[in-house]
């Protein structure tokens, strides 16, 4: 009898209980008690006798019953995100037009389901303050894929316009403007290397009001940011720019010995990047013309001709090797 029971047994993998389960079983008072590789049931060893059953699997789903369930082998829906004004908790219907087996709608039933896709959309917005969120999020979204801002500083600036919505900050405000302040807060917290200026070049209001927008929240919001460091916008602007590796060591090189000889503060952190890549690329014999560096930088030649004089008197009051000072040389007028 003890062999037929043992018989019956899933191959059984000895596993830590929770602290709740006992490890005695009820009929024999033996200390073997083991749960199954499915994890689904805790058998004892010794007598056979299931103890518990069909708990609950946390797992994902690995039965496959067709080919879009191969593809998608998920218990739940999508998680939840801030990205979306109702964060992703309500549903769609599928444009697909297709049945549970995959077969084609009748006309009857596309009309049908058409009438429910349009009143699908219009419940998913109840009120002005849904719709406001709505068009907002959709702007953030927007302007970072145009800069090719990652998922996280997305959510952030739909955090903090969630948070503008609710002080009623955003009353009397362009939501454009407003949307990509947000941004570029949220940008800033998470130390990505994007300028005003370029917020403005994706938003569809003017660079001013999007800095009074910036100016308006961080006031408001009681927003803390620290000031950019030039040296993440170099590997960017090196990039587009086609400059070896040694230019993107060198301008950050030079950026560090500026910022201890006090030749940087209160400068726009673009600018100062400009500055250090004209230099490094003298200094690298791969110069590039100011035109086609403030062409990438978004700004102003005069700016880098400012910036890249404040850093020559930083490298030579720091001290350089005879070959730099000879090059340094070349920018003696």
């Amino acid at each position: 009898m003890q062999e037929v029971q043992q018989s019956r047994l899933c191959t059984p993998v000895e596993k830590q209980k929770p602290n709740h389960e006992s490890d005695q079983c009820p009929e024999c008072s033996a200390d073997s008690i083991v749960q199954s590789n499915r994890g689904d049931e805790r058998i004892c060893k010794a007598c056979g006798l299931v103890i518990v059953t069909q708990n609950i699997d946390y797992g994902p789903e690995w039965r496959v019953f067709d080919q879009q369930d191969q593809k998608n082998k998920s218990r739940v829906g999508a998680p939840l995100t801030q990205t979306m004004h109702d964060k992703g908790l309500t549903t769609q219907i599928d444009w697909q037009n297709k049945d549970g087996h995959g077969n084609p709608l009748s006309s009857t039933k596309r009309t049908q389901m058409n009438r429910l896709r349009n009143w699908q959309a219009r419940i998913r917005t109840r009120n002005a303050k849904e719709r406001n969120l709505q068009f907002a999020f959709s702007e953030i979204d927007r302007m970072a894929s145009g800069l090719g801002v990652p998922d996280l500083p997305r959510e952030a600036a739909c955090v903090v316009y969630r948070k503008a919505h609710t002080a009623d900050l955003v009353r009397g405000w362009a939501t454009e403007a407003i949307a990509s302040s947000c941004l570029y807060i949220a940008c800033r917290q998470d130390e990505i290397p994007r300028s005003l200026d370029e917020i403005a070049e994706v938003a569809r209001v003017s660079y001013e009001r999007v800095a009074r927008g910036h100016l308006h929240l961080s006031k408001e919001l009681n927003l803390k940011m620290t000031p950019v460091d030039p040296t993440r916008y170099v590997p960017r602007f090196v990039s587009e720019l086609n400059a070896s590796e040694e230019v993107r060591e060198q301008a950050c090189e030079i950026i560090k010995i500026a910022a201890k000889e006090s030749h940087q503060s209160g400068k726009s952190p673009t600018g100062i990047a400009a500055g250090a890549l004209y230099v490094a690329g003298v200094l690298c014999n791969e110069k590039r013309t100011q035109d086609d560096i403030a062409q990438v930088t978004q700004v102003t030649k005069r700016t880098i001709r400012d910036r890249y004089r404040e850093q020559i008197q930083a490298l030579k009051a720091h001290g350089v090797g005879p070959i730099r000072r000879a090059r340094l040389r070349e920018f003696d007028y």
